[in-house]
């Protein structure tokens, strides 16, 4: 019998070291800068190649599907068993105790953007198929680790690799909790954008010359700012130390030039619980209303704090609905955006309960007054039936590993298990420790990053022999 903990103990430090060289590769979407072969950027091309290589020096079959995305196998067979992580990352957000591509190691914990979502899961996973490798175990199907380049933005990379290579008949993402995920909310990217008649402001009004806050959708912001000029401005920053203390945030407003420049410092979160973070963009908004704001500015900014204020469950907006399954739907105004010369955008995600319908909350949606609906992204609801075989299968592996039980679990985040048809999110996060995706300082805790291996190289050999 294969003692895999102590397998996956054995290659501790090589498995720390090579996470380590991984998140220092600052894997961020860079449209901008991306050319053919590396559609993404340099830095997600950088840490793709650094995945491929290492897959090719240590014995596996390696292939790159044009840098959208890739894949490493092993193992013989008709079938395929599909291991799907992604190397992307979000952007690294502000207030990090030390450098968020540093990999620093503290209190037996690796600290980097990346280190929970998805890179040291990912090296994990790679490490769990390595230990499988070298110790010879027969297996009927093959596995495939497919590596993913655009997870945390429009998962172009998912769209492009199963138009080129077939669908593996089950699998897990090592990208959210432990015990087993089988149920996930579907994913909603909406745009609204302002419809304001032309008229100028007039001369006595407050111009709010621009107001930016948020990066990513799937993000809650942490950070606002905006800037105010013209007669009375400066009577906007009186009481605003007060505002955001009585809130708990950090924040100032300072003239220059002439403007008046107003900054607050929220809490990132995943968006899959907004309520974990402390949105600045709504924040800022709210406290920038008043009449003597420009009509179009204050139209904007009015319909941004009426709607998203302290709801983050769409009872304002009319969508409100959870079920048994899945629990409650969710909204987070990733994106608030405003230019004096161009009008606002609101870029709102909606995660919805997995037996609910999408085409209530487009139109709910349509109706919000002074706002169009620009664009409206839908990813499915994804569930898998607690008897099918790879649930079976992992409970078993989990609860040999553990010793507790593996209970089902739905969350609002979307992992790349709902790409298959039979797919689940499996680890790495272990009951009771805080999911700090997406958040500043994010961490693994290396104990953690060990244990998982040992998990996953056991649920490939039982998943494929």
């Amino acid at each position: 019998m294969v003692e895999w903990q102590d397998e996956a103990a054995k290659r501790k430090e090589q498995l720390v070291s090579d996470a380590q060289e991984f998140l220092r590769i600052k894997s961020v979407l860079d449209e901008e800068g991306g050319t053919e072969g590396a559609p993404f950027g340099k830095g997600i091309n950088e840490a793709l190649h650094y995945l491929l290589d290492k897959g090719k020096a240590d014995g596996f079959t390696v292939k790159n599907l044009d840098g959208y995305a890739a894949h490493i196998e092993m193992g013989e067979g008709d079938e395929v068993i599909g291991v799907l992580c992604h190397i992307d990352v979000v952007p690294e957000g502000d207030g990090w105790t030390s450098d968020p591509f540093s990999a620093e190691i503290r209190d037996g914990k690796i600290f980097a953007r990346g280190a929970l979502d998805d890179k040291g899961p990912t090296m994990a996973a790679y490490h769990a198929m390595k230990l499988v490798k070298e110790m010879g175990l027969k297996l009927n199907k093959r596995v495939r680790m497919i590596i993913g380049t655009d997870e945390e933005s429009d998962w172009r990379c998912v769209e492009h690799y199963f138009k080129h290579e077939e669908m593996p008949v089950m699998g897990f993402a090592p990208d959210a909790d432990f015990p087993i995920i089988n149920a996930e909310k579907g994913l909603i990217d909406a745009v609204l954008i302002t419809q304001f008649p032309e008229e100028k402001p007039s001369d006595q009004a407050v111009l709010l010359e621009r107001f930016e806050s948020g990066r990513r959708f799937n993000m809650v912001p942490d950070l606002a700012e905006a800037v105010l000029s013209g007669p009375g401005s400066q009577e906007l920053a009186d009481g605003f130390d007060r505002y955001l203390a009585e809130h708990g945030i950090k924040g100032q407003a300072v003239e220059k030039e002439g403007k008046l420049h107003f900054r607050v410092e929220g809490v990132s979160a995943h968006a899959m619980e907004p309520d974990n973070g402390k949105n600045a963009g709504i924040y800022l908004a709210a406290y920038l209303v008043d009449e003597k704001l420009d009509k179009h500015a204050s139209q904007f900014l009015s319909l941004a704090s009426d709607y998203f204020q302290d709801d983050t469950r769409g009872k304002k907006l009319g969508i409100e609905m959870k079920d048994e399954i899945s629990g409650d739907l969710t909204v987070n105004a990733g994106i608030i955006s405003y230019r004096y010369e161009n009008g606002g955008k609101l870029g709102i995600n909606i995660r919805y309960p997995v037996t609910a319908k999408s085409d209530r909350i487009q139109e709910q949606l349509k109706k919000i007054p002074g706002m169009k609906l620009e664009s409206f992204s839908d990813s499915k609801p994804h569930h898998v039936d607690a008897q099918h075989p790879l649930i079976q299968k992992l409970q078993k592996v989990y609860e040999e590993q553990t010793g507790e039980k593996a209970e089902l679990i739905s969350i609002g985040g979307g992992t790349y298990a709902r790409s298959l048809e039979a797919g689940v999110a499996f680890g790495p996060l272990f009951p009771g420790r805080p999911d700090i995706a997406h958040q500043k300082d994010e961490y693994m805790e290396i104990e953690d990053l060990v244990k998982a291996a040992g998990i996953y190289a056991q649920a490939i050999y039982e998943l494929a022999k």
